[in-house]
């Protein structure tokens, strides 16, 4: 299984374009110490050929483009894109779609029915695509054994319910429902290898550690630093937790939990927020991630399983 991380930041990608924090600020000033993040998407392969992306993000095609895998140039229009997975229907999750709307068949996507609903009606985003290419809609199931994508052969897939947060204009904004967002282990039927993938988790819980537990990978949520990042910047009156996103410091925080991990497991955060001092590759959080064995996602990040 090959997993290419397209985009690693948060909603609003790395510098935020009218953000003036900290890290915001010295990237403009030319840190080197500091790299530019489009919004978190990975795409993943068995066969080198045939790719899943999850989540599409507003940088889609600047994405695509840094990834000529993706354009094999079999034909004049082309792609090895053959199915689109979205674990939510937040905006930075799935505004790309419109930037496939010119595909010559109609887009496999996958997600939840609610997340579904959310794109007919809150944010009709499905709606217009049908004025282009259009969807084909497969429901994804929570637990169970699994599913597998016709057009994505060597790839298992099972998905499960996350406590976090549906977008804005979803009825279950701050009462969140089983499949508004999800997280999903991806397994290799060759050899059985496992990641786990989920880069919105607000709390854990049983059957999500032990998902974790499962995998040789965990590629999960980096969104912020600590729990109060947001208001302690001015920039939100809304905590971390709040947000849907476990912090990773502070007690029952995503370190504290990837140290559980057994010490095979490779650990690495994505999704990160443009306000986490993770970002400096020379600050003193991101020293406290190496001695934890916590990798940081990168635009074009590469991992193998």
């Amino acid at each position: 299984m090959r997993v290419r991380v397209l985009g690693s930041s948060a909603g609003g990608g790395f510098p935020q374009w009218n953000c003036n924090c900290p890290n915001c600020d010295a990237y403009r000033k030319g840190s080197i110490t500091l790299r530019a993040r489009t919004q978190s998407s990975i795409a993943v392969s068995a066969d080198q050929d045939n790719w899943v992306l999850f989540n599409a993000s507003p940088d889609i095609l600047e994405q695509i483009k840094s990834f000529p895998d993706l354009q094999p140039a079999r034909a004049l229009r082309d792609t090895a894109i053959k199915a689109v997975f979205l674990i939510d229907a937040q905006i930075d999750h799935t505004t790309g779609l419109y930037m496939l709307r010119e595909h010559r068949q109609p887009l496999e996507l996958w997600c939840h029915t609610l997340v579904r609903d959310d794109l007919m009606s809150g944010n009709p985003l499905l709606k217009v695509l049908e004025h282009y290419c259009g969807v084909n809609w497969h429901d994804v199931p929570l637990g169970g054994t699994g599913f597998s994508m016709a057009d994505v052969p060597g790839l298992r897939f099972e998905a499960l319910p996350l406590i976090s947060n549906a977008p804005p204009y979803s009825p279950h904004r701050d009462r969140p429902q089983a499949g508004d967002n999800v997280g999903v282990t991806l397994i290799d039927i060759a050899s059985g290898k496992r990641l786990f993938y989920a880069p919105g988790l607000g709390q854990m819980e049983p059957p999500v550690w032990a998902a974790m537990q499962a995998a040789d990978c965990v590629l999960v949520d980096g969104t912020l630093w600590t729990n109060d990042e947001m208001i302690t910047l001015g920039a939100s009156a809304k905590t971390s937790r709040d947000m849907g996103h476990m912090p990773q410091s502070g007690p029952d925080g995503m370190i504290e939990w990837l140290d559980k991990l057994p010490a095979s497991t490779r650990k690495v955060l994505i999704h990160i927020n443009n306000t986490n001092p993770i970002l400096d590759e020379l600050s003193p959080q991101r020293d406290v991630l190496r001695e934890h064995g916590i990798e940081v996602s990168f635009d074009g990040m590469e991992i193998e399983l």
